[in-house]
């Protein structure tokens, strides 16, 4: 198994502490959740949470057809809105990947959370999940491990990145203050040779917190969106 220690982060599987709170998101066309959800976010979070959940699934659903660009843009804008708060310090562990519904529903979270959250809503827009990774870099004017999430208009294209640290989508060659470490999505693992390019060595299966985050996505959303 590869050994990945960026950010000082030990790969570990999540305790069931957080799976108390259950959320139980049904997508479908347009995406709706269930009231018994927005109830139980308004409980534990307040009716901003709730109205959040709202916006988020009329988004999905307004901009849907429009091009891909256009889809990067608007959900790039849409999670960058949410207060970026440390895992130890938002969740009470070292590490934890919040799905979708977590990040939105409490409003904060770290670089994961905004990318995970990017990665699955433009997913379930439509864009292929073969254009999409969420990667590592390494953020060099702040000397710290990063994730964004990459989109590639064709396989042999320079990728755009979006980023909850510079709000702009721009090409990877724009962004020298990122290093790609590497990239996954739910076809493979890949090592960086470059900023455009990588080496595939894998499943993603490497990764086991990604393991941990699609089972929870799985018990949330009926139309699976890995």
């Amino acid at each position: 198994m590869l050994n990945f220690c960026t950010k000082n982060i030990r790969f570990k599987l999540h305790s069931a502490i957080l799976l108390l709170l259950v959320f139980a998101v049904v997508i479908a066309s347009p995406p709706i959740i269930s009231e018994k959800l927005l109830s139980q976010v308004r409980t534990l979070y307040g009716n901003a949470a709730n109205n959040r959940l709202l916006d988020w699934l009329a988004l999905m659903d307004s901009y849907a057809e429009e091009d891909e660009m256009e889809k990067l843009v608007i959900v790039n804008n849409f999670f960058n809105k949410m207060r970026f708060v440390n895992d130890i310090d938002h969740w009470g562990r070292e590490d934890y990947w919040a799905t979708p519904v977590e990040f939105l529903a409490s409003s904060a979270g770290d670089c994961e959370d905004f990318s995970i959250a990017k990665y699955y809503t433009l997913k379930m827009m439509g864009v292929p999940v073969d254009r999409l990774r969420i990667t590592y870099v390494k953020a060099l004017r702040l000397n710290q491990a990063h994730m964004v999430v990459t989109y590639y208009p064709t396989q042999s294209s320079v990728p755009l990145v979006l980023d909850n640290l510079n709000g702009n989508v721009l090409p990877a060659s724009k962004r020298e203050d990122l290093l790609p470490v590497y990239s996954f999505n739910a076809d493979g693992l890949w090592l960086a040779k470059s900023r455009t390019k990588g080496l595939k060595v894998g499943k993603v299966t490497k990764i086991r917190l990604w393991d941990d985050l699609v089972m929870r996505i799985d018990s949330e959303m009926v139309n699976k969106a890995r």
